[in-house]
């Protein structure tokens, strides 16, 4: 009993641990490639991920080499198709942010969560309670208000939002469900998909990044301060990575994309506070409500968490108590046959 109650306090632990190292990279990741973009000009977003995934590779290996985890090669089909539809999907958000007005990008966002929801039921069985969908959709409101501001259609970008939701909300149920079918953890789930989400990107990067900016990578004037933003964002995102592989694995799809919220809201904040960006009253009540969903969707999922947790202790104990009258019988028997 006292080993259940230590391992249940060490998951709590890991999760708002991962939780926290997921705010502070992204939050950090964000700020770091605004300035590498938007002050230094390097507007190759897809290239630069591809960077990022490689850095977070090789970093890895070193890890496994330094014996800080241990490797578990797995269903190679599996890891290929993950890492490529990972792949797809960053490329996909990043096709549709180019082909689309801000607005309407940001409302792609939300629409991931209601998709994974959707996905999780159907395919999963999995249920979600009034009270979690309720939260959610207070969250999502919040959100839509801080970020949502003009919504300009076009069919070629309302196609490619499409895309990039549901491969985003597939790959995402597949880091979670990867992890617990094959028993891996999210280092070695990284570290084996890594790879192929770089090469991905690494062949398409340059293409898309050419396409949406009508600049070339390879022709870009890279300064020392730009090489420096480049190497400071590359490591951060082995965090950024890691962290994210490690919230979907220890909770689920659906939190960590409110946990991405929170990081827009924390972004926005930050760059008002930070950067001066322009902010309004707007931004400021779509904040709290966001933050209120969050906070609701929190308590919630710990209540129902908590709740399953007491539902599941007595039938152990019965189970426990149904088996002890025949250990003893059997001890018995034995004794009596001696």
């Amino acid at each position: 009993m006292g080993e259940k109650t230590e391992n249940r306090g060490g998951f709590q632990l890991g999760t708002v641990g991962a939780l926290s190292l997921s705010v502070v990279s992204s939050v950090s990741i964000v700020i770091c490639n605004k300035a590498l973009i938007s002050t230094l000009g390097f507007n190759f977003a897809t290239t630069l991920t591809s960077w990022h995934l490689l850095v977070t590779f090789c970093s890895l290996h070193v890890a496994l080499k330094m014996k800080l985890f241990e490797h578990k090669p797995f269903e190679r089909k599996a890891v290929l198709g993950f890492g490529i539809l990972n792949g797809i999907s960053i490329g996909l958000l990043n096709l549709s942010l180019g082909f689309n007005s801000v607005g309407f990008y940001q409302m792609t966002k939300l629409a991931i969560i209601p998709c994974t929801v959707f996905l999780e039921t159907v395919f999963f069985k999995k249920k979600f309670s009034r009270s979690i969908q309720s939260s959610l959709a207070v969250l999502l409101m919040g959100v839509g208000i801080a970020t949502v501001t003009d919504l300009q259609l076009n069919a070629l970008g309302s196609f490619l939002s499409f895309l990039a939701v549901i491969t985003t909300c597939v790959a995402q149920i597949m880091t979670n469900t990867i992890q617990k079918k094959f028993k891996v953890s999210s280092t070695q789930l990284l570290y084996q998909s890594s790879p192929y989400q770089a090469a991905t990107l690494l062949v398409s990067g340059p293409f898309l990044d050419k396409l949406l900016t009508s600049q070339d990578v390879f022709t870009f004037k890279y300064t020392t301060q730009v090489l420096m933003f480049i190497i400071v964002s590359c490591l951060i995102a082995v965090s950024v990575n890691f962290s994210t592989f490690l919230v979907i694995g220890k909770t689920s799809p659906v939190t960590y994309q409110v946990l991405g919220h929170l990081k827009t809201c924390l972004v926005l904040a930050f760059g008002y506070i930070l950067l001066h960006d322009p902010f309004s009253w707007r931004n400021i009540l779509g904040i709290l409500v966001a933050l209120g969903g969050m906070i609701l969707y929190s308590y919630y999922c710990t209540r129902e968490t908590q709740k399953k947790a007491s539902e599941a202790a007595p039938l152990s104990q019965v189970k426990g108590d149904e088996s002890d009258p025949l250990i003893k019988m059997e001890s018995g028997g034995a004794k009596g046959s001696t």
